[in-house]
């Protein structure tokens, strides 16, 4: 892959007036910057809950075919619907096509296996978890769901979108994911993944932009608040417990 297979992301019309979209930053600045690019094959979206890290990604994922609860363009199913509205005001700047891809959202990644299952008992798609590893991501904890499914289900040059995927992940679970992405990045992967984990931030190469409420800017990982405030806490954990049960 010598290029993105999306290259970035442009804001063809401001939703709705009245809607909540409005109030969030990154729908503000992408509306005011004219769209935001993708330079990198791994690109992190960061900042604090409420920016629109998940909400972006979620529709990008949704403008790129996929289920906006997670799964890959052929799982198609709904069990509540709280897709956002935002794709639909989106458009993606694709450079080509991948051959692979993937959703992974973390939240709602049980119902993804719950329907893998599913579709794994009926009789015209046996087998569905051939491709998860042969064993339902049921059966294995939270964490070793995520790992399985990367290490079998996602086959390179694929387009791959991951929100939180630090949820399920102990730090020596992270330091593998790392070791993943790096594997499918050199068989030609692009990666768009959500993050407030500062160990994922430090992927080589990688171009991390954070979400503020001035905008969006691309900044070193250890510019961040998420590497600046767990630096601070592991350094001097006492200190800043005296400040936090003051009132105790």
């Amino acid at each position: 892959m010598t290029e993105n297979y999306v290259a970035g992301v442009r804001l063809k019309a401001l939703p709705a007036e009245g809607s909540y979209l409005r109030q969030l930053p990154v729908v503000r600045d992408l509306w005011n910057r004219g769209g935001l690019d993708f330079r990198r094959r791994v690109t992190f979206l960061v900042g604090e809950n409420g920016s629109g890290k998940s909400t972006l990604l979620e529709a990008m994922a949704v403008c790129a075919g996929f289920n906006g609860e997670g799964g890959s363009r052929n799982v198609r199913f709904s069990t509540e619907d709280t897709v956002s509205p935002l794709w639909e005001s989106l458009t993606l700047i694709r450079r080509a096509y991948p051959r692979d891809g993937y959703f992974l959202r973390s939240e709602s990644f049980y119902n993804v296996a719950t329907y893998l299952d599913e579709l794994d008992r009926t009789p015209w798609c046996g087998g569905a978890l051939n491709s998860y590893g042969g064993v339902s991501l049921h059966r294995q904890s939270h964490g070793e769901s995520f790992l399985s499914l990367m290490e079998n289900r996602f086959g390179g040059q694929g387009l791959y979108l991951l929100d939180e995927p630090e949820a399920a992940l102990s730090p020596a679970r992270q330091l593998e994911l790392l070791a993943l992405v790096r594997q499918l990045e050199r068989k030609g992967s692009q990666f768009l993944i959500a993050t407030h984990s500062p160990i994922l931030m430090t992927y080589p190469r990688a171009e991390v932009l954070e979400l503020r409420d001035e905008g969006i800017r691309s900044v070193d990982y250890r510019q961040t608040e998420h590497y600046q405030l767990t630096r601070r806490f592991l350094e001097a954990p006492e200190r800043m417990l005296r400040y936090l049960f003051a009132e105790e």
